[in-house]
């Protein structure tokens, strides 16, 4: 668990259970495709192979099948990266999973996101883009109600074509899902994501919005 308090955090605070529940087998038990992807995690400048990607292989059956199904909404989707990393945030904050929440900070900032933006995401502040602000409320709908609002969802179909609005909601129920594995296995952010987030909740600090 945490041993420093993050300066953002969702109303309730992170949910974790008291204990791990289901920590990442030992690399012996993996087999030898999976302990293959671990090299293609330093491809995407990760030092480490994100935790829950061996979590989620101790049910093989289901990993391979969701590892293409995920792949096609990140990092080969087809909604602007800055975009799908605030929709992935705003679900993890309403989620409170703090591990999907400090993976996607990584992977936001990387994207372009800025400290202010994703201090915006978490206090409730409209994103500066219009389209972008639209489908942060779509996701506070899908979140909070599975429906989006009559007048929010034209707003929506106003700046998204079909395809992408079922992409913007597929990505956030997808989210939704891991989420719950993630907050109810237990597990910690890898260290090296733990100090970016720290870093981030440090700059955060100082993050002044309109």
């Amino acid at each position: 668990m945490t041993a420093v308090e993050d300066y953002l955090q969702p109303e309730g605070g992170w949910r974790q259970p008291v204990e791990t529940r289901l920590p990442p087998p030992p690399p012996s038990q993996r087999g030898v495709a999976f302990r293959a992807i671990s090299g293609v995690s330093r491809l995407f400048g990760r030092e480490e192979l994100p935790r829950i990607f061996p979590v989620l292989n101790t049910n093989r059956r289901l990993f391979w099948p969701w590892l293409w199904f995920a792949s096609r909404l990140m990092p080969f989707g087809r909604l602007p990266a800055d975009l799908r990393e605030k929709l992935i945030l705003r679900t993890a904050w309403h989620c409170r999973s703090r591990y999907e929440w400090g993976q996607h900070v990584e992977i936001a900032l990387s994207a372009g996101v800025s400290d202010a933006d994703i201090v915006a995401l978490a206090t409730g502040h409209d994103d500066a883009d219009p389209s972008h602000a639209a489908a942060l409320r779509a996701c506070d709908d899908l979140c909070r109600e599975k429906l989006i609002s009559d007048a929010n969802w034209q707003v929506l179909a106003g700046h998204f074509k079909p395809a992408a609005l079922v992409e913007i909601t597929v990505l956030v129920g997808h989210y939704e899902m891991v989420a719950g594995l993630l907050i109810n296995s237990g597990i910690d952010l890898e260290p090296s994501i733990d100090a970016v987030l720290a870093d981030f909740n440090r700059r955060a600090r100082d993050v002044r919005l309109a």
